[in-house]
């Protein structure tokens, strides 16, 4: 037997009129609806228990008002058939954090699958810093202003402060790099550097934990023209309309798109090391790039009274970027540094033998596609890159930026109307437009390893005046990239509306008032 005619759904112009064709017992309910009082709201639950959702019934007995109520029930109809596309995001760390927070802050569903939040494909019990440049913070802030507030407030800035390349043995400046004045020209923050994980922290709870889901890792994935599905390492599934890849440079994703690659050494193992102590010449310095024949050191003032620091050797590797942190490191360094200016050997000496962490160095040759149907990748995971510029987390927020406005052209729309096609489109713009800044900054990075190669003392080349060449140079070539980079994308948040533009002016404000109180 055919189930009742769900009365609800039907107009009080047209209960008023057909009662004479109602069986009894129809025709006692819809009775009950028609003597409601002129103008009352009478909210009724389908008898079809399959549906649930509650309508509202307007009665009025003048002709305008029926035209309300089907423009009503046509407003209802259309909401029914709506649906928020759902996003899944295989990678907890900043970049897939970052995008499940724009995701969820422009109406997308969403879900965040990682392994471990408690050690995301780094350094685990002392993992360094990471260094947010002006754009990576623009970006932040139009994607969300609290976060962006609370990322400021918690971070140290350095790029208010002299940064920039110098001689390891003699410690004279190569070049100095002015990270100020490209951020003001832009009206961005200036650069500054955070703990990982405090910046965990505040996106986590941004986001939500309820839908990130910790201990699960996106082993298989299986797309068709209406879904993609994503299979967990305990064997569940999850179905969504775009799968993202943010999982880093051992993207299991990534695997799955392209097949299994061979990632590329360095050639350069890292020791890095975290120190409490204040030198004294971090009121006027924020980093500086110690550069050797074969080997470099980069020092940050990182806040809270520690120096974070980084030395580079070129060595063989000890495997798949693994850490190790047996007992030895510290005479190894020693002896490696010892000749260096005497701000590169304190740093050394002052750092405990238990928070020197050594790995190995490893990027991937760039690919000019980054996904396949509903499937793409961002970060490491699309463009890994060496870390000697520290901006592998910067190019991530920026991905992250890039994707969501490709894809809100799709946020909304009828099931039938999220075709496979219209999703590729938007994947494919996304990564059209990321390629050359990505492709640019990747090979900065690999040329810049390279060339220490081939690095001489400032002492040693003085005899031939080339110091002055090669800091001119430096300096020239430097300027001009950082600025490149400092502004990211900001023309794009230039199309901000002016209330969200006067919101970001106010934050930066008070942000700018507190760091030169």
């Amino acid at each position: 037997m055919a189930s009742p005619k769900c009365l609800t759904r039907t107009s009080y112009h047209h209960h008023l009129h057909q009662t004479n064709y109602l069986s009894p017992k129809v025709f006692s309910i819809s009775c009950s609806i028609i003597n409601t009082k002129k103008n009352s709201i009478i909210s009724s639950t389908c008898r079809n228990p399959k549906r649930t959702r509650r309508y509202e019934v307007i009665a009025n007995n003048n002709s305008s008002s029926t035209e309300t109520k089907h423009e009503t029930y046509e407003g209802v109809e259309k909401k029914k058939k709506e649906r928020r596309v759902r996003i899944l995001i295989a990678g907890g760390g900043i970049g897939g954090l970052v995008l499940a927070l724009a995701a969820k802050e422009r109406g997308f569903e969403v879900m965040v699958f990682e392994k471990n939040l408690s050690a995301i494909r780094g350094e685990g019990r002392y993992r360094g810093p990471i260094q947010l440049m002006s754009s990576a913070l623009g970006v932040l802030m139009d994607i969300h202003m609290g976060v962006a507030e609370q990322v400021m407030n918690a971070g140290c800035v350095t790029g208010d402060r002299m940064n920039g390349l110098v001689d390891g043995v003699s410690g004279d400046w190569l070049a100095k790099i002015d990270l100020l004045a490209p951020a003001i020209k832009k009206g961005l923050p200036v650069t500054l550097v955070i703990s990982r994980t405090t910046l965990q922290e505040i996106l986590l709870k941004a986001v939500g934990d309820h839908i990130v889901f910790n201990n699960s890792k996106v082993v298989e994935i299986s797309q068709d023209p209406h879904k993609v599905v994503a299979t967990l390492d305990d064997g569940r599934q999850f179905e969504g309309d775009i799968l993202v890849g943010a999982d880093g440079i051992w993207s299991e994703v990534r695997k799955k798109l392209f097949g299994t690659q061979e990632a590329s050494y360095s050639g350069y193992t890292c020791y890095s090391g975290l120190v409490d102590y204040v030198p004294s010449y971090t009121n006027s310095i924020g980093y500086r790039v110690f550069l050797g024949r074969n080997q470099y050191f980069v020092a940050s003032d990182v806040g809270n009274g520690k120096m974070q620091w980084y030395a580079f050797h070129k060595e063989p590797q000890i495997g798949s970027g693994t850490l190790e942190d047996h007992a030895g490191k510290k005479v190894r360094l020693t002896k490696l540094f010892g000749s260096w200016c005497s701000d590169v050997t304190r740093l050394i000496a002052k750092t405990r033998e238990e928070m020197i962490l050594r790995r190995d160095i490893y990027d991937r040759d760039m690919i000019y596609s980054w996904g396949k149907g509903r499937v793409t990748l961002l970060g490491d995971a699309a463009h890994p890159l060496q870390p000697n510029l520290g901006l592998g987390g910067c190019l991530a927020i920026e991905d992250c930026h890039r994707l969501i406005h490709e894809l809100e052209s799709i946020k909304k729309s009828e099931y039938n109307a999220i075709k496979s096609i219209d999703i590729a489109s938007a994947l494919k713009r996304y990564e059209q437009k990321r390629m050359l800044r990505t492709m640019i900054t990747h090979g900065v990075t690999r040329m810049a390893s390279k060339s220490l190669s081939g690095y001489q003392s400032f002492t040693f080349l003085s005899a031939f005046r080339l110091p002055v060449q090669v800091s001119e140079f430096l300096q020239m070539v430097s300027s001009y990239f950082m600025t490149w980079l400092v502004a990211g994308e900001a023309d794009m948040l230039k199309k901000q509306d002016q209330q969200i533009e006067g919101q970001k002016q106010k934050v930066l404000l008070q942000y700018n008032r507190k760091r030169y109180e």
